[in-house]
């Protein structure tokens, strides 16, 4: 077979004596069937890989207790200048898939915060460091004495949350018209806020049994409320979430597109 009916059968000879497929040569960045990766943000105040939630997720329901007084610190929180979350686009694509999976069992998902802003991060330092500021303490940490914020974990200089791919959600039950009982709310500190209060979350299984050394007010959750918190899991977890050990209610992308960088821009800073 010669050289000029080889290339008519789909490729071509180079000089080198190399034989280049008719599909290599037919590549082309510019054509507009191949698909052009995302724009990712390239610094800490470039907002160009984040996406508005509920434009991935129209499904969701929004409480954005960080624009509201209703929340630990009891002041609208620096950085949240809308009432509206953010998202690495990863994530929400993610939280998108969890939507529809909950949605065909009856439920939908309540958004109480996603990306926060580092300056929002430092509002809830420099809170927790005025320790004569209790105002929501009833409501948020009534048994969690305000000095051991920091030792215990409830509040840190860094957050997961900044880096966007972090999520604080429970469900809402489309049945009842009301949120699923979780047996504690969204941002209580206290352990009675653990996955494994009452029972174990590697396995689904409920005990009865808590950590600690005192008897809290809540005391035990019942089966049913432990239950609720694991359909929540499961979903995220199935879905491509990891939850911590600390907050029933927060996941965090497991994939995350940025785990070493804690943005700082606001929602304002999206739509310039």
């Amino acid at each position: 077979m010669n050289k000029k009916l080889l290339g008519l059968m789909g490729g071509m000879i180079l000089a080198t004596g190399v034989f280049m497929p008719m599909q290599a040569q037919a590549t082309d960045v510019t054509n507009p069937n191949v698909a052009t990766p995302p724009a990712r943000s390239v610094s800490v105040n470039d907002p160009t890989g984040f996406v508005v939630l509920s434009d991935v997720v129209p499904d969701i329901i929004q409480e954005v207790r960080y624009f509201s007084t209703y929340n630990f610190v009891g002041d609208r929180i620096n950085g949240y200048t809308q009432p509206s979350i953010l998202m690495s686009r990863e994530a929400a694509e993610a939280l998108k898939a969890v939507s529809d999976d909950v949605k065909q069992q009856g439920y939908r998902l309540k958004v109480f915060d996603a990306y926060r802003p580092q300056r929002a991060v430092d509002n809830f330092v420099a809170w927790a460091e005025d320790l004569d500021d209790k105002r929501m303490k009833d409501y948020f940490y009534p048994e969690v004495d305000k000095t051991r914020l920091f030792a215990d974990g409830y509040i840190d200089a860094k957050s997961g949350h900044s880096r966007g791919s972090a999520i604080d959600l429970t469900l809402f039950d489309m049945n009842t018209g009301k949120e699923v009982d979780m047996g504690g709310t969204f941002d209580h500190f206290g352990l009675e806020s653990h996955p494994t209060w009452c029972g174990d979350p590697e396995t689904g299984t409920y005990t009865g049994d808590f950590e600690g050394e005192f008897i809290p007010e809540e005391e035990q959750i019942t089966e049913e409320q432990f239950n609720n918190r694991m359909l929540l899991r499961e979903a995220m977890i199935n879905h491509g979430f990891e939850p911590i050990d600390t907050e029933w209610w927060h996941f965090f992308l497991k994939n995350e597109p940025y785990p070493q960088t804690y943005f700082n821009f606001t929602i304002d800073d999206m739509k310039k």
